[in-house]
């Protein structure tokens, strides 16, 4: 798979750090309309030591926030919405079909549905070999942000 954007300019784009920057790579984009990103599990996430202990799994509100960066990646690398900031809003028919665990390789899809004012949606997909661990639409509010890197 080639790479699109490394994690350095996903920083770039995202103001997520470590433990909340949850795609590794961007591996497919269409500025403004989709992206494809891929994250890694591995043990070593800090949300596997409490969900669970002996059956790490990760949370799905961690799912969900994946699609989500992936879909600001896909958003805020159109010229027009550059500077931009991006929040969680809503969450409409998500259903998660299989469990995401260490060793996993998330295969993350997100495409814009709609942009209105400061407000979006985003349908997403995530799948492991495959196979669906879940999907849904994300409504997402903007605003301008002020970064000091």
């Amino acid at each position: 798979m080639d790479i699109v954007f490394d994690i350095n300019e996903i920083m770039q784009i995202l103001p997520h750090r470590y433990p909340f920057l949850l795609v590794d790579r961007i591996i497919d984009i269409e500025p403004g309309v989709k992206a494809v990103g891929i994250k890694n599990l591995t043990i070593n996430e800090p949300h596997f030591a409490g969900h669970f202990p002996n059956r790490p799994i990760m949370p799905g509100v961690l799912l969900i926030e994946a699609m989500a960066q992936v879909g600001a990646c896909a958003l805020f690398t159109q010229e027009k919405y550059r500077g931009q900031l991006g929040f969680l809003a809503g969450v409409n028919n998500m259903r998660f079909k299989r469990q995401a665990v260490p060793g996993d390789s998330l295969l993350i899809t997100s495409e814009v549905i709609k942009i209105k004012s400061n407000f979006g949606w985003f349908k997403g997909e995530i799948h492991v070999e495959n196979e669906l661990v879940c999907k849904g639409e994300l409504m997402f509010g903007m605003e301008k942000q002020s970064r000091k890197d």
